[in-house]
């Protein structure tokens, strides 16, 4: 079992998978910094200062201590019931931004690497019976009519 498992693990396209796996994930977190450090802030500045990752709505009681407190990190550590879409238009922003950059990678690959349809197709061999029914005929047709 241990044989057949090592053949499985060792075969390319796990291999490549599992790198993918790893590079996505660096990825990911690339975009996700782009994304909150750059161009959340920026969106925030054209729109008059917002914030997004700070729009929220409290559905349930709020511990004393942190009473009229707009912290949505702190109240969400304190375990108080939030509607966090501020989070979620920045995690939508984040995979809209990481699906448009696979996008432009996958075309680009697409068009490095040359598609079948494409490929210039060499011509199938003649039958022999083929050939020689042309023959006869031209033949037939270069023998003058008597």
């Amino acid at each position: 079992m241990f044989k057949e498992f090592k053949t499985f693990v060792m075969r390319g396209n796990v291999l490549d998978l599992a790198v993918a796996v790893i590079i996505g994930a660096a990825f990911s977190k690339i975009v996700t910094s782009l994304t909150d450090d750059v161009i959340m802030p920026i969106v925030g500045k054209i729109f008059g200062g917002l914030d997004f990752s700070s729009y929220f709505i409290i559905l349930g009681k709020v511990p004393s201590a942190l009473a009229g407190s707009s912290d949505y990190a702190a109240l969400k550590k304190a375990g108080v019931p939030l509607l966090g879409y501020g989070a979620f238009i920045t995690a939508a922003v984040n995979f809209i931004i990481l699906a448009f950059i696979i996008f432009m990678l996958i075309r680009a690959v697409n068009r490095l690497i040359p598609k079948a349809d494409e490929a210039p197709a060499t011509p199938a061999a003649e039958p022999a019976d083929i050939a020689l029914l042309r023959e006869i005929r031209d033949e037939l047709k270069a023998r003058p009519r008597v």
